[in-house]
């Protein structure tokens, strides 16, 4: 045999001994990073267009000049970062913060159906909040200041972590699985949600104003405070996740890989619960129900994506942004110059397209 073309295996040439398999890994990551690039461009452009939708009298160079400068003092610059960008900001930091929720719940407990509205959250803020408007008197009818800006955030934030403690309860004194989990949450939230129709039934009729009005969940009321502390909390938790992600990645071999891996399994899901449901009530105590977001996000990231949490866990958090600035773009325009809630229009819609992206999936795979 020539000596020239005489070698053994472990001497081919670099370009020469790369694998298929590392040329289709190679592809599959760029793709990855080119499609959160494509989600990162859609929500500028769908952000613009809602910001110039929502000045519609206004000339749209005159808004975007406004935004441009940081113009504070014309009337198109008061509305511009007084009113909608505050707005537009609270509905993005909201939906990425219960996309982000409902991924980890998914990977935690490994059920496609957890996420903050499953599992009970909703329920048990809405109860906190019902509580103290219905006891405390701090809707926005019966007190000002103080009282009336953080108590009701502070009653249903509350609220929602004391259902987190029972479903972690159950979990650590039943010995279930992680999949029985979600059957935990429908019974709080089945509990809760008793609860809130019991107030609503002994409320008088401005108190059960306030409260339907508060469960319909509307981001109209955000200021750039409560944006830096519920924006301050996503940035913090999203970090430590992004940290964690090949601890998500094993969980999502199975409990039995990941404790191969080193990896202490019920802590993990203790921890992970924790951050994911008090990332949730802070998103949602403040501004009400808003169903769907953390449930439908997730679920549209992976068709995109993957179950990959390198990449799913940014995908997801500007899926689920993206979805709340369409749809406070539309909540905000559509019945102009009424104002319908967003958590009305993820109901309304958020059903209907997870019932789409569930039989999508099906067919997909038989």
């Amino acid at each position: 045999m020539d000596s020239g073309t005489d070698y053994r295996i472990y001497d081919i040439p670099e370009e020469e001994g790369m694998s298929e398999s590392a040329e289709r890994y190679r592809e599959g990551t760029r793709k990855k990073k080119l499609t959160i690039l494509g989600l990162a461009v859609c929500i500028i452009v769908c952000a613009a267009a809602s910001l110039i939708m929502g000045n519609s009298d206004m000339s749209a160079l005159d808004v975007l000049a406004a935004f441009f400068t940081h113009d504070t003092q014309s009337l198109i610059g008061k509305y511009v970062w007084n009113i909608d960008l505050p707005i537009m900001v609270a509905a993005a930091v909201v939906g990425a913060g219960l996309a982000l929720a409902g991924v980890i719940m998914q990977c935690i407990l490994k059920n496609p159906l957890a996420s903050p509205y499953t599992l009970g959250l909703s329920s048990a803020a809405a109860f906190g909040a019902a509580f103290s408007i219905m006891y405390l008197n701090s809707g926005a009818v019966f007190s000002s200041g103080i009282l009336g800006e953080v108590c009701t955030p502070l009653c249903a934030f509350a609220s929602s972590m004391i259902a987190t403690g029972i479903i972690i309860a159950l979990v650590k004194l039943t010995r279930v699985s992680t999949e029985t989990v979600i059957l935990a949450g429908i019974a709080v939230s089945s509990i809760f949600s008793a609860g809130l129709t019991l107030m609503q039934y002994l409320s008088d009729p401005v108190m059960m104003s306030e409260i339907v009005s508060w469960t319909f969940g509307s981001v109209t009321d955000a200021d750039w405070r409560w944006d830096l502390i519920m924006l301050s909390v996503l940035l913090c938790i999203a970090v430590y996740y992004m940290a964690e992600r090949w601890t998500l990645n094993a969980l999502n071999a199975g409990d039995e890989v990941a404790r191969g891996l080193g990896v202490n399994t019920d802590r993990f899901m203790v921890v992970g619960l924790i951050l994911a449901s008090l990332l949730s009530a802070v998103m949602l105590s403040k501004f009400g129900i808003i169903a769907f977001v953390g449930l439908l996000g997730p679920h549209m990231a992976r068709m995109l994506i993957g179950d990959d949490h390198r990449f799913l866990i940014p995908a997801s958090l500007l899926i689920g942004a993206l979805l709340m600035i369409i749809a406070d773009g539309v909540a905000l325009n559509i019945v102009r110059p009424m104002v319908l809630p967003v958590g009305l229009l993820t109901s309304l819609l958020g059903g209907p397209a997870f019932i789409y992206l569930l039989i999508r999936r099906y067919r997909s795979r038989y």
